[in-house]
């Protein structure tokens, strides 16, 4: 808890996500879900990351140090094979592509993180996780590959066998895989074969699977427990289910994360917005045509959980309410009292929109908080 210096009135760093109250460590560990750098920055991505920086922006306002850690995941075979259709390196091709999300996160105000571990920087830790799985059980090896048992992993993220299935399917998984004991089952460390990415392991040349990938990132940069694990809806099975299960079982400190964070998916046209539909809103092509912070504005005018589809009219939208919201910022100092209570909305699931309309209706003192907080200038 700490003095609010605008208002003189004590701020609690207890924030509500969802059905989840937050009453975080200090500092506040975030650990977010970042880009597969083969492509640049659409909509979808945009989102999750400026709600999670939200997430932070909202402790630290409450008094609460943060530290993010937002990974990059740079080992994966359809970077591999994006790289390779365009007659370049992995490697090189990815730092490219995370050069230009940096632009756009910098246009968004996103602030950079604390961490932002690489995938190929932390094969060493995912051999280390992989060895801990298998000293307690949790992993098998097999032609040169070392399995996660994952056979309860579905019932713990709430699902069905069809579902999980299906899900497990679309993100890349082979559920039908014979080398596996259970068709839940997934790679923590798989063999490389030629021209694929690959290290020394005790199993052989060969290359980590997604979800250890994170997992050790995780343990690596923050430890075995975090205060929120964020990124999009599309991730909480099967990406978040078995990056948790995987700390838990290396660790056996439950829960892995205190609370999820996950970030409704953005749609064009009716159709979730992806790089495998190509139906895609770029951000540096809004960028052209907005300044940043209309485009945030943007993003965090809706329930942060929320499904929704992107129209131009938004942008016509969220400007209008910045410049309204810019006016009341330049009013009379107006009253403390709302901006507590637009701190008290913020931290009330992040409702933006209700810390929008004081800031609107009581201007000054209100605004100039939303408009601090939400990083809109």
């Amino acid at each position: 808890m700490r003095t609010e210096p605008a208002t003189g009135r004590a701020v609690t760093a207890t924030l509500r996500l969802g059905g989840q109250r937050l009453a975080p460590t200090v500092p506040a560990r975030i650990y977010l879900c970042g880009i597969t750098p083969y492509d640049v920055t659409h909509l979808g991505h945009a989102a999750t990351f400026v709600w999670a920086d939200t997430v932070a922006r909202v402790l630290r306002m409450a008094g609460t140090d943060t530290v993010v850690a937002r990974n990059v995941t740079d080992v994966d075979d359809v970077l591999t094979r994006t790289a390779a259709q365009r007659g370049r390196a992995y490697d090189e091709f990815g730092l490219s592509q995370e050069y230009w999300f940096d632009q756009d996160m910098a246009a968004l105000h996103v602030r950079p993180p604390e961490h932002a571990p690489h995938a190929r920087h932390h094969v060493r830790h995912v051999i280390r996780l992989a060895g801990a799985l298998l000293a307690t059980g949790a992993a098998y090896e097999r032609d040169g590959r070392v399995h996660f048992r994952g056979a309860a992993v579905p019932a713990r993220a709430g699902l069905d066998r069809a579902d999980a299935l299906r899900l497990a399917a679309e993100f890349g998984d082979d559920p039908a895989d014979e080398r596996r004991d259970d068709p839940f089952d997934v790679v923590v460390w798989q063999a490389s074969g030629p021209g694929e990415p690959a290290w020394p392991s005790p199993w052989g040349p060969g290359r980590p699977g997604w979800h250890a990938e994170c997992a050790a990132m995780a343990l690596a940069t923050l430890g075995g427990v975090v205060d929120v694990l964020a990124g999009g809806s599309d991730l909480a099975f099967p990406h978040h289910a078995y990056q948790s299960a995987m700390v838990e079982a290396a660790t056996g400190a439950t829960p892995f994360a205190r609370a999820a964070f996950r970030v409704g998916t953005v749609g064009l046209g009716g159709t979730k917005m992806a790089k495998s539909t190509g139906n895609l809103v770029l951000v540096a092509d809004l960028l052209r045509e907005v300044p940043g912070p209309v485009l945030r504005l943007m993003l965090l005018q809706r329930h942060w959980a929320s499904d929704w589809d992107y129209r131009p009219d938004l942008l016509d939208d969220a400007a209008r309410t910045l410049d309204r919201l810019y006016t009341a910022a330049g009013g009379p100092s107006g009253s403390s009292v709302a901006a507590t209570a637009v701190q008290a909305a913020l931290l009330d699931d992040l409702d933006v929109t209700t810390a929008l309309a004081i800031a609107e209706s009581e201007g000054a003192a209100a605004a100039r908080q939303v408009i601090r907080t939400l990083a809109l200038q």
